[in-house]
């Protein structure tokens, strides 16, 4: 799961579907936001997944008071330009000026005022909202008795490199681990564990895909990628549109080419372990050749692919758009594209080779969008 802000609703609209299938996920990975979701899947029962995904996103909704809608200056704006563009737009507002309940506040005194190097002085907003939110709604226990395996992204600050923390690597997680995987600065502080500080993992790659396909053992796999950008879209029209433009390539991470190269590779290196078992038996016995067939072994992997398409309405703040309205219409949008995509009658047809990857993207978009 990528990260993406106010858009996680879409994910969480996506497992909610899912989780009435026969494909209920044992590994859940996760950067960011995504992080957040996973952490909320993995620390709860399969029967309480839902409830406790349902319950998060209705308290970071809850911001922005109907007395502010009601006041004249609000509705005055509201008419100034197309409504919902508009309440969006005051939505974000709302959020980057009060914060999200739940989620992050303003720091009080602001970082401008405190002295270099204090851990206040390096974020515009204080996420201890998020570690209340993450010790009450997330069973921190039993995401480490390992029912569930579940990878987090950060970015190591000093080296700049990726870091996952995966509890079936012996990290016993904790919120510090999810509040690391989504500390984007300059928003929010870089989270310090085990003395090294880490940031949101979307900075490097903002698609966990790479991961779980480099450390998936011999096992095969059922992917599915839930990704809240899309790297396609249309030439910007206006400064606002080039900031959007910019932020979904950003953060799509070239999640098309990507798939595609990782994909590529895989089913590269089951060629080469096939040619390999074509050679001669006393080749075949040989010490190097069996250390490589062994290394180049694969299993199937099918990677379902689902994107979060934005409406039109939705401008460059639909990351930070919290309103009550947009994360009700993208947890929907989640539901709606993973009920595509089980319904297509190629779902799950293996167009590639045996132990190769095979990718669907079978969204047919019944929504409008």
């Amino acid at each position: 799961m990528q990260g993406g802000g106010a858009l996680g609703a879409y994910q969480a609209g996506v497992y909610e579907e899912l989780a009435g299938t026969a494909h209920e996920p044992d590994w859940i990975v996760g950067v960011s936001i995504g992080a957040i979701n996973a952490a909320l899947i993995a620390g709860n029962a399969p029967e309480n997944r839902v409830k406790r995904l349902a319950e998060f996103w209705h308290l970071v909704s809850s911001g922005m008071p109907t007395e502010f809608m009601a006041n004249p200056a609000a509705q005055a704006a509201l008419k100034l330009v197309q409504p919902r563009s508009a309440l969006n737009q005051l939505s974000a507002l709302w959020a980057a000026v009060a914060g999200i309940p739940g989620f992050f506040q303003q720091r009080v005194p602001p970082a401008w005022l405190r002295a270099d190097g204090a851990p206040e002085a390096l974020s515009v907003y204080d996420t201890s909202p998020l570690r209340a939110t993450l010790e009450r709604l997330v069973d921190f226990d039993l995401i480490n008795s390992r029912k569930a395996r579940l990878s987090v992204g950060a970015v190591n600050v000093r080296s700049g490199n990726s870091q996952y923390f995966d509890n079936f690597d012996g990290v016993v997680i904790g919120p510090e681990h999810i509040m690391a995987s989504g500390a984007m600065p300059p928003a929010f502080a870089p989270v310090t564990i085990d003395g090294e500080a880490y940031w949101d993992g979307g900075i490097v790659s903002n698609t966990p895909l790479q991961y779980v396909l480099d450390m998936r053992g011999k096992d095969s796999l059922l992917v599915f990628q839930i990704d809240l950008f899309s790297a396609r879209g249309k030439l910007p029209a206006n400064l606002a549109g080039v900031q959007q433009r910019q932020k979904e390539i950003l953060y799509s991470s070239r999640t098309r080419f990507n798939s595609n190269m990782a994909a590529e590779i895989v089913n590269e290196r089951k060629v080469m372990h096939d040619v390999l078992a074509k050679l001669p038996k006393e080749l075949q016995d040989s010490p190097a050749v069996r250390h490589l067939r062994e290394s180049l072994s694969t299993a199937p992997t099918d990677i379902v692919h689902l994107i979060y398409r934005k409406a039109a309405y939705e401008l460059e703040s639909m990351d930070y758009e919290f309103s009550r309205a947009s994360v009700l219409e993208h947890w929907q949008a989640g539901q709606c594209d993973m009920r595509d995509t089980t319904a297509h009658p190629e779902w799950l047809k293996s167009t590639g080779i045996d132990a190769g990857v095979t990718q669907f993207d079978l969204t047919r978009h019944s929504r409008p969008v």
